[in-house]
């Protein structure tokens, strides 16, 4: 027999525990075309079936440009939100030791196996006008249940552990010796902060901030008890979708969820090329 003519050939032949490349992306691509690629190819049929005209008329009707605009924004301030302060908490998990530590860190994943209902629920008797901050807030004139700031609370609550998760190995990685080196150096701490912390992280903040606002975007149960669902001001589009569905307008509803995929789309295409962009910055740096 031949010797292989490389190490990276050599290795490939090599015997492995788990099943060879071939069977494992045969069956990556089975289940990415069964949950992913096919009820997508559905979704987009159904929605096509009323035709690209039709498509736009529904998508120019005001009540459903109001509540995407409600989906969308709520969404992307909640996300810049949990970008901020998911970012701070992975900090202190990472740097600090102190009482209650693994305790905290827990509670991190609640919203992760928590029911979004019960989630919704529970904020909206928090934040109702008699609810346990509600009655503070309301002699102030600040309302947060049964508006669009529930909903931004309410997609925070669901959205903050994507971005502390997706940050906190990263921030694991960086070493305190290039912190030390910065400060004798002679820089301040905002600077090390700013120069030396954050640009290796920003790959990953953006990953976290593009999960949020993905989790936000289509967050229905949550979202659905807190925001009132007034027309024009907090109906979110997925649950037109769902009113739709109720009404047996399967096309209405289906176009609906490929507008709001498509803005999805354009939106993760535009995060994901300026994550792109600053891993080479920094790979580069």
């Amino acid at each position: 027999m031949a010797a292989p003519s490389s190490l990276g050939s050599w290795q490939w032949k090599q015997p492995s525990v788990i099943p060879g490349f071939g069977l494992t992306l045969g069956i990556s691509l089975t289940m990415l075309t069964l949950i992913v690629l096919i009820p997508l190819a559905a979704l987009v049929l159904r929605a096509g079936s009323i035709g690209i005209g039709g498509i736009f008329e529904i998508a120019m009707d005001p009540r459903i440009l109001a509540a995407l605009k409600t989906s969308f924004l709520t969404a992307f301030i909640a996300a810049i939100a949990n970008a901020i302060f998911g970012t701070i908490t992975a900090w202190v998990l990472v740097r600090y030791r102190f009482p209650g530590r693994r305790v905290l860190d827990a509670f991190i994943d609640l919203p992760f196996a928590l029911p979004t209902a019960v989630a919704g629920i529970a904020l909206t008797t928090i934040y109702a006008p008699n609810g346990m901050i509600g009655q503070w807030l309301a002699p102030l004139g600040i309302k947060v249940a049964y508006t669009p700031v529930g909903i931004v609370i309410a997609l925070i609550a669901v959205g903050f552990p994507f971005v502390v998760r997706t940050v906190q190995p990263v921030m694991e990685e960086i070493s305190r010796e290039t912190e030390e080196v910065s400060a004798t150096l002679g820089a301040r701490r905002w600077q090390t902060v700013l120069f030396v912390v954050i640009p290796p992280l920003i790959p990953a903040i953006l990953t976290g901030f593009a999960l949020a606002l993905a989790r936000g975007v289509g967050e229905y149960g949550s979202v659905i008890f807190i925001a009132g669902n007034l027309p024009f001001k907090s109906e979110i589009a997925p649950l037109l979708i769902v009113i739709r569905l109720e009404e047996f307008n399967y096309a209405g509803a289906t176009a609906i969820a490929a507008i709001m995929l498509a803005i999805s789309f354009v939106l993760l295409f535009v995060i994901n090329a300026i994550q792109s962009w600053s891993q080479r910055r920094f790979a580069d740096a």
